[in-house]
């Protein structure tokens, strides 16, 4: 767990608590080969020497394929997704979307070609939009052909998508508000038009501005972004409260950690948060 993740569970903690609304911890380890069970033991370690608490059991998605399974076998009886041979080399001149993803040109949106197996499923977006006001970002607006496609639900190794696990996890737990990183804004109409397609619930939305490093890359593991110093959690919460513009008093420099909390609960205010997707963080304070 470094500064950028710290960042985000601040600032959905906050929103939730001081709103009287339940937290919810879910891991998603959708891509489970690429996930670890000792690292998420640790992630886990972070959030409690922070003084996080969550409502209820933590939601691991790699246990829930069976949940995934039949949202898609749903989608298909509808006739909202279908069967796609394309590979990743096929499909390397394709545009990009604004999340780096290949904007799918829709070759087997009418049927797959001769001679051609399925190797994944895709929703079929047609001439879907989406808009939203974003608690954070304001106004967001969003021409789904032309800035995803139809985009994929289940990947060619097998494994169910992003996408799809959001939304199902979303509806299954009854989220009302979802408080994340702007990193995932550019998602949010395609889960959108994802939830219109399942008939649940849309979430109300806010995106976080991201941590990013003097490269102006996302604090993340593959830019080597350091791990929290759980051993001094008290300056890394401060280091996140700054960056979310609320402002902590110097007085509470060397305060522990229950007492940042009890100021932050008393003063947490969503509109103080910078509006924009990216702002540098993650400075000597908040990790080793």
């Amino acid at each position: 767990m470094h500064f950028g993740s710290l960042v985000a569970a601040t600032g959905s903690f906050l929103e939730a608590r001081t709103r009287s609304g339940e937290w919810h911890l879910r891991m998603e380890d959708v891509d489970a080969p690429r996930c670890s069970p000792a690292a998420a033991g640790e992630i886990l370690g972070a959030l409690e020497a922070c003084g996080f608490t969550w409502d209820g059991e933590v939601i691991r998605q790699s246990r829930r394929a069976e949940a995934y399974a039949a949202a898609l076998e749903r989608l298909k009886a509808a006739g909202s997704v279908f069967p796609c041979a394309c590979s990743r080399r096929e499909l390397a001149d394709s545009a990009i979307a604004p999340d780096g993803a290949a904007i799918y040109p829709g070759t087997c949106r009418q049927g797959l070609p001769a001679g051609r197996v399925a190797r994944a499923w895709r929703l079929r977006v047609g001439n879907a939009r989406a808009t939203f006001d974003d608690a954070i970002q304001g106004r967001v607006e969003s021409d789904l052909a032309r800035e995803a496609g139809d985009f994929i639900l289940l990947r060619a190794d097998g494994l169910f998508a992003y996408q799809l696990a959001v939304v199902v996890d979303d509806a299954a737990a009854g989220i009302t508000h979802v408080v994340r990183g702007a990193d995932l804004l550019a998602s949010t109409p395609r889960q959108m038009f994802l939830q219109q397609c399942l008939g649940v619930p849309t979430p109300n939305y806010a995106h976080l501005p991201v941590a990013v490093n003097a490269a102006g890359e996302k604090l993340s593991k593959q830019t080597r972004a350091a791990p929290l110093d759980i051993s001094r959690p008290g300056p890394a919460l401060l280091a996140a409260l700054e960056f979310l513009g609320q402002r902590p008093p110097l007085e509470l420099r060397g305060a522990a950690v229950p007492e940042i909390w009890t100021w932050a609960w008393g003063n947490w205010q969503l509109g103080r948060v910078p509006r924009g997707p990216a702002l540098p963080g993650g400075g000597r304070n908040a990790s080793r």
